[in-house]
Formats: C-alpha cells, sequence, structure tokens
C-alpha cells in the first residue's frame, strides 16, 4: 500500500504541476495578450509558488519528485530503490499529459490539442543542459548537506529564475514536456521539439550528477539495523 501511495502522490502531484504551468500560461495570455515578457513574468511566477507548495504538499508522501531526472538521480545517489523510479516515471509522465489536458478543458479549450509551438534550436538545447543540471546540484546539494527542508522554496525560486536566465524557459522535467506538448497554447511544445528537450534534459541530469558528487562527496553506509546514513568522504 505504501508504494501505491508513493505512486499516486507522483501522479497527482505530477497532473497538479502540469495544469499549474499550461493553466497559468493561458491565463497569462489572456490577461496580456499584447505582451509576451508579461505573460512570460505571470507564468514564472505561477510557477514558482505553485512548485514550492506542491513540494511541500507531497515531500513526505513520495519525496515530491514530478520528474523522471529528479528520480534517477535520487536512486543514482542511493537515496531511493531503481524499483521505485521504474514505478514513478510512468506515474510522472501520465499525470503531466493529464495535468495539461485539465488545464485545457478549465479554459475550455479541446481536451487534446498537439502543440505547434517550435522550441528546438541549439541554444535552446543548451539551455536545457543548464537548466536540468542546476535543478539537479540544488536539490542534491541541500539533500547531501542536511538542508533538505529548504527544497521546496528553493527550487520553486529556482525554477522561477531560470524562465529568465534560459532561452528555454528551464522545462528541465522529461514528464513536462511530454505533458507539454498535449496543449497549443503559450506553454505547448511541438512534439518534433520535445525528443531534443529530452535529449537535452538526459545529458543535463548527468552533467547535475557529476556535479553533486564533485561538489558534495558524501557516501550512504547501511547502519547495523539496516537503516541508511550518510558519512562524508575524507
Amino acid at each position: 500500500m505504501s508504494a501505491l501511495r508513493r505512486v499516486a502522490g507522483e501522479f497527482v502531484g505530477s497532473a497538479m504541476l502540469t495544469a499549474l504551468v499550461v493553466g497559468s500560461g493561458i491565463a497569462a495570455q489572456q490577461l496580456s495578450p499584447t505582451d509576451t515578457g508579461l505573460q512570460l513574468l505571470e507564468n514564472a511566477i505561477a510557477t514558482a509558488f505553485g512548485l514550492t507548495v506542491l513540494i511541500l504538499v507531497f515531500a513526505t508522501v513520495s519525496g515530491a519528485h514530478f520528474n523522471p531526472i529528479v528520480s534517477a538521480v535520487d536512486a543514482a545517489l542511493g537515496y531511493r530503490r531503481w524499483d521505485d523510479v521504474a514505478r514513478y516515471v510512468p506515474a510522472q509522465v501520465v499525470g503531466c499529459i493529464a495535468g495539461a489536458i485539465l488545464a485545457n478543458l478549465m479554459f475550455a479549450k479541446a481536451a487534446v490539442q498537439w502543440s505547434t509551438t517550435d522550441r528546438l534550436t541549439p541554444a535552446h538545447f543548451l539551455a536545457e543542459i543548464v537548466a536540468t543540471a542546476g535543478l539537479v546540484l540544488v536539490i542534491f546539494a541541500l539533500a547531501r548537506t542536511g538542508r533538505a527542508q529548504l527544497a521546496a522554496p528553493a527550487v520553486g525560486a529556482y525554477i522561477g529564475a531560470a524562465y529568465f536566465f534560459t532561452s528555454s524557459a528551464s522545462f528541465a522535467n522529461p514528464a513536462i514536456t511530454v505533458g507539454r506538448m498535449f496543449t497549443d497554447t503559450f506553454a505547448g511544445i511541438a512534439p518534433s521539439s520535445s525528443l531534443g528537450y529530452i535529449a537535452a534534459q538526459l545529458l543535463g541530469g548527468v552533467v547535475g550528477l557529476v556535479a553533486v558528487k564533485a561538489f558534495f562527496p558524501a557516501i550512504r553506509v547501511a547502519s547495523a539495523e539496516g537503516r541508511l546514513t550518510v558519512s562524508q568522504d575524507a
């Protein structure tokens, strides 16, 4: 039952996150139809605050990953079992698709609208590597230094900032990239661009993992009772 609860938490959290991103993007288009910069600001603020809240809500349920890269790095660093990752990733992807459909319906649009927004350029590819690596570094720098309780505001602030300092607007998440293919609105991404974004995010996850190990070289060890603890390299 606990495994089912964790997977359900990832599904619902991912759906809510995508509904938040897509819904606030649609609202921004409607509120500021002639000002793209203001649309982006409105979308970024809603995402930053909403993501913070979602992490706080689901952190004790599933870890509040909502992102296959975060789940994979969590397992690579020994914080989670790989069979959890195998359960989480489908839940995250399906949840993000459901969230995009929900946002479309809440704004009286067709449930599924394949995005026509072509986003992929070499600059966007590089930006997604940077955005994803930075996200991984933020999360696991805090986890490996005993400050995991700060992850929610830190991740929210980072993603909000990355909307503006990256040319790609910081998707940094393969599951939400898939979900955003299902809406032809401000937050959408064309299917033809999504594979490039996902490839960049995977590369960014590897870069982030290497950076975490380099800057925060903690080692997980098993205690006599079988619990996992963390010690520092010399």
